[in-house]
């Protein structure tokens, strides 16, 4: 394996990298006393909050902590004190700035509801408590509360966590609220029941769910934060979310979660900000604790008490809902003091130049010490698009210690294909090149296309490419030259993504089969329409409809793949991709990975007969599928199952003889080989 400092354009900064590692060491050490593990360290979940706590020989009783410096009073109100600011129920400060309140066990009930009635100098607030483990809305009032979770009947888990596979992760990126078909917010429950199905049957086995912590603006598609420790109610209740983690790993699949650490909602009442009446307590004070682009608040990384706060996140969500892993949002945004708002990091140079925040570079390092810690078979993805080198390498070799990067210069680049750039001017090594750039040393999350593309303002792929004409051109009997282009770049696009892929292959629900359209939540500029916060489920099921020649298409790819060992740890794709054939003129690219020969004719007229690709030496090749099967919406043109036997020929460009396959290429289809 490559490691970060083989990389000579990274030599001239190997003391600022080797300085930072430092430091995260040196910083975690300092934190825990000079303990090995900062798992322990991250125990604040279990300090803070409202907990019952039993001890041998003592009465249970109920025992609250908050972390409040600059509060002056504070007290618990809610469904079992009238709400109002009883003396049985204030909490007393220490020294350290935490306040505690004890309570006898009788004192609160599982399901009554209340928030924190705070002072401090100057000013008072209603607050919803830091570690709330359930936070609910008033459907009349719109104000959240905490929620006393304490059922009679703990929850018995059923089945233990599905073991990490020998391949890298196929995932499933989905959303919980918007996945039923109707219009309104789907549940945990439907999910578990309704949805996972659907994923093990397309054959990915890693689900990662958005929007589980809590956030009061549905339209924010969970990322703007509220209560850290709180699963989203407006899905179900905490148990209800366990049994949806429960029933995947019982169906062999691994779920991931997106981790919000990036930044925290704005909001007063129901957030982080202005806690204790400052504006500094858990986030930097002015400017540079407010996000100028999310209009969110920042978290300050140098403070022990707010890394103890995040650390202690990671293990709560591993420990207690039996999360596999975690996929880190806006890590590009933590990384850099202006948010790597606006730059190309086209230099290595600005990695060095005072724009990195090296303390969130230090608590990343810290997190994925901590998840590791915990669930060793864990894996955590960084979403940054800035390439800072050690992103994705190991602890141990200087790095910050993720286990994948998103690739996200993979769907900017389909992007621009399909919306700027006419199909005669599509590049074929500069698709390859752009499939196959990524770091050495680092291992990669590669996609066409997740939910960010697809927001207000933006098209799914297909939709893209196909615009209007998928409202009347869809029906399998209908002939359609727009749809055809783009069920055709659908599928190439995805096969070339997931042949080339660096590590791990991503899809967002209901992508695979072309879903339509845009993703809108509710909201007072849209009326309040959840018509495009919903996955059209019956378009994939349709037998008359090219969406299901899509969705087959796409299980039937990572099948094919899979069996043949080409997503497989030790298999072909572990092999690194070499380019056989990339002829600008003729659109066709051409590559082998490991056992697998993939053949692409991007040209939107023309076919050909007898196409020369050179391929390794001493080596048959067996057609193992393609694009233009008539399952998947092609016209059937090649013929499956034939064996290509190569013969010499001479290489006027090498001056050598090379082995040379004959293939029939069919204008904008995809060939897939299997050497025998």
């Amino acid at each position: 394996m490559a490691h970060l400092l083989d990389d000579a354009c990274l030599r001239p900064y190997a003391a600022a990298v080797r300085g930072r590692a430092r430091r995260a060491f040196e910083r975690a050490f300092e934190l825990t006393g000079g303990e090995p593990s900062l798992r322990g360290w991250a125990d604040a979940h279990l300090r803070y909050g409202l907990n019952l706590v039993r001890r041998r020989g003592r009465p249970a009783e109920w025992v609250f902590r908050e972390w409040a410096p600059n509060a002056s009073a504070m007290w618990l109100v809610g469904d079992f004190n009238g709400w109002r600011t009883d003396p049985a129920f204030e909490a007393h400060r220490a020294p350290s700035g935490d306040w505690e309140c004890r309570l006898p066990a009788d004192a609160v009930a599982h399901g009554q509801k209340y928030h924190l009635e705070m002072r401090w100098e100057g000013g008072r607030g209603e607050r919803i408590p830091a570690f709330a483990r359930y936070v609910t809305q008033d459907a009349r009032t719109k104000l959240f509360s905490a929620c006393v979770w304490n059922p009679p009947r703990p929850y018995v888990w059923r089945h233990g966590a599905a073991p990490r596979p020998a391949r890298p992760p196929l995932v499933y990126e989905a959303h919980v609220g918007m996945s039923s078909e109707e219009c309104r917010v789907a549940t945990y429950a439907e999910f578990r029941d309704r949805v996972l199905p659907r994923i093990k049957a397309a054959g990915y086995d890693t689900v990662q769910l958005m929007a589980v912590m809590e956030h009061p603006y549905y339209g924010s598609f969970g990322y703007h934060v509220s209560s850290f420790f709180a699963p989203s109610s407006r899905f179900g209740t905490p148990d209800d979310l366990k049994s949806l983690v429960d029933a995947a790993h019982g169906a062999g699949l691994r779920v991931i979660m997106d981790l919000v650490h990036s930044h925290a909602v704005a909001n007063e009442r129901d957030g982080l900000s202005r806690f204790d009446g400052t504006d500094y307590q858990y986030f930097h004070a002015g400017a540079r604790g407010r996000h100028p682009a999310w209009g969110s608040r920042c978290f300050d990384y140098a403070k022990p008490q707010v890394l103890r706060f995040l650390l202690s996140n990671c293990r709560f969500w591993l420990e207690e809902y039996r999360f596999d892993g975690f996929r880190f949002d806006g890590v590009t945004s933590m990384l850099f003091h202006d948010h790597g708002l606006g730059d190309a990091f086209t230099d290595y140079s600005m990695y060095f130049n005072g724009s990195v925040d090296d303390d969130a570079w230090v608590y990343l390092q810290m997190a994925n010490r901590v998840i590791h810690e915990t669930n060793p078979a864990a894996i955590t993805v960084a979403e940054d698009v800035s390439g800072l080198p050690g992103v994705a390498a190991p602890v141990g070799d200087c790095g910050v210690g993720f286990d994948y990067r998103m690739a996200m210069g993979e769907p900017d680049f389909w992007f621009r294909l399909a919306g700027e750039t006419r199909d005669e001017d599509w590049p074929m090594h500069g698709m390859f090149r752009a499939l196959t750039d990524r770091r050495a040393e680092e291992k990669v999350v590669s996609y066409v296309e997740s939910h960010d593309q697809a927001l207000v303002g933006g098209k799914t792929f297909f939709f893209q490419c196909v615009d209007r004409e998928v409202y009347r051109g869809m029906r399998i009997d209908e002939e359609n030259a727009v749809v055809e282009r783009g069920v055709a770049l659908h599928k190439m696009a995805r096969l070339a993504t997931c042949a080339l892929n660096g590590g791990a292959y991503l899809n967002f629900m209901g992508n695979e089969f072309g879903h339509p359209e845009w993703i809108d939540f509710p909201r007072a500029e849209n009326g309040w329409d959840y018509s495009h916060a919903r996955r059209q489920w019956s378009l994939r099921d349709d037998p008359r409809l090219k969406f299901k020649a899509l969705a087959d298409f796409d299980a039937a790819m990572l099948e094919k793949l899979s069996a043949a060992g080409a997503l497989s740890g030790p298999g072909a794709m572990s092999a690194t991709p070499a380019e056989l054939c990339a002829d600008e003129g003729d659109k066709v690219l051409a590559f082998v990975r490991g056992d697998l020969v993939f053949a692409f004719n991007f040209n939107p007229v023309r076919s050909f007969t007898g196409y020369g690709i050179t391929v390794p030496p001493a080596s048959v090749w067996r057609h193992l599928f393609d694009t233009d099967e008539p399952r998947f919406g092609g016209r059937g043109r090649i013929q499956p199952g034939v064996t290509y036997c190569p013969s010499l020929v001479h290489d006027a460009g090498r001056n050598e003889l090379v082995q040379q396959i004959k293939l029939y290429l069919p204008a904008r289809t995809a060939e897939v080989l299997e050497r025998t």
